[in-house]
């Protein structure tokens, strides 16, 4: 019979993620591509995210996503985050987040980790790899316009850079004038080379951007008309809940997961309930990644991603073995106190 031994258990800090991702943007998001093909080929379990919700906070949520990734990651977890839009009203980050890592032999949890880094740094290494895979077959994109001002946003502006991408242009947009002043001076504090505008009006926007991100917390489509999208953008939809179906209807659409993105009232949830079908998806970025999928060099291109659970393990299996190999892994002694049957 094989040994087994129980995990030491660790908890890892938030100072100590961004420390491990800092200037990791290119292996970050080759990692994520990896995490994709393995979930593509059938080697991951990821169930759909559980939401709570409340009825006395509408606005508030909790949501569990647990999953499991196999190749060469191999491990099992949990990612336990919350997002409270009314925290930025006092100054307080909207999301907050722990991910909890499993041994896949014996099933003990092993680490804790603070997960809004994490959370953040694979979402924007998604966009960023995204934007790679649906933009080689045009024209590479030279005016950035990006909708929602928030943590998501800078993070995935810093993935842009940080894999190659600069721009003439660089567009903003926030429904709080404050906030995209903020993120204008922050961009101009981290050397953007492109002009940037503050757009009063989201056409705008939309109309002078090529490649636009949507980072928002809105809950309903506030986009709806097609005619801002003649001009044929790649739209990273992260925030899902922004266009209206009538956009998507006139867009190749690419999502993360199909079963999971078809749920919970997202933009393309809100197609399917329309047309009552599923025509209107070209596929996944799988699809695309292995060539299943083309993807024209003209007209809009919608790419919506739900978020999977075996990216947030991918990128925190990383941060668990880059803090390890520095010795500065924080073990918490005694954590699995009864360990006897008898």
């Amino acid at each position: 019979m094989t040994e087994l031994s129980v995990p030491p258990f660790a908890v890892i800090s938030g100072g100590q993620v961004q420390r491990a991702l800092a200037g990791a943007e290119k292996d970050v998001v080759e990692l994520i591509e990896y995490a994709y093909r393995t979930h593509g080929a059938g080697d991951t379990v990821n169930p759909p995210s559980y939401f709570l919700r409340f009825p006395d906070r509408p606005t508030a949520r909790i949501i569990a996503l647990p999953a499991s990734i196999g190749g060469d990651t191999r491990v099992d977890g949990l990612k336990w985050i919350s997002s409270f839009p009314e925290n930025v009203a006092a100054g307080v980050p909207r999301a907050s987040a722990v991910l909890i890592l499993n041994d896949q032999r014996t099933g003990y949890p092993f680490a804790c980790i603070e997960s809004s880094i994490i959370s953040a740094t694979r979402t924007a290494a998604s966009a960023a790899l995204a934007a790679d895979w649906l933009t080689r077959p045009r024209t590479r994109p030279t005016r950035l316009g990006i909708v929602g001002t928030g943590l998501i946003a800078r993070y995935i502006r810093t993935f842009l850079a940080g894999t190659g991408w600069s721009f003439e242009n660089v567009g903003i947009f926030d429904t709080e004038p404050k906030h995209a002043d903020g993120f204008r001076a922050h961009l101009e504090e981290s050397g953007e080379t492109g002009r940037i505008t503050v757009h009063e009006r989201i056409e705008d926007l939309i109309r002078e951007s090529d490649l636009i991100v949507f980072a928002t917390v809105a809950g309903r489509p506030h986009v709806t008309d097609p005619a801002w999208f003649e001009h044929g953008p790649v739209v990273l939809h992260v925030s899902l809940r922004d266009l209206a179906p009538e956009i998507l209807l006139s867009s190749v659409n690419i999502v993360d997961d199909v079963e999971h993105c078809l749920k919970a009232d997202t933009s393309p949830h809100l197609v399917e309930q329309l047309t009552g079908n599923r025509d209107f998806l070209a596929g996944t970025l799988y699809d695309v990644m292995t060539g299943a999928v083309g993807i024209p060099a003209e007209g809009t291109v919608v790419f919506s991603p739900f978020g999977l659970g075996v990216l947030d393990l991918a990128v925190g299996r990383k941060v668990y073995e880059d803090v390890r190999a520095t010795g500065e892994l924080t073990v918490i002694d005694d954590f699995f106190h009864e360990l006897r049957r008898y």
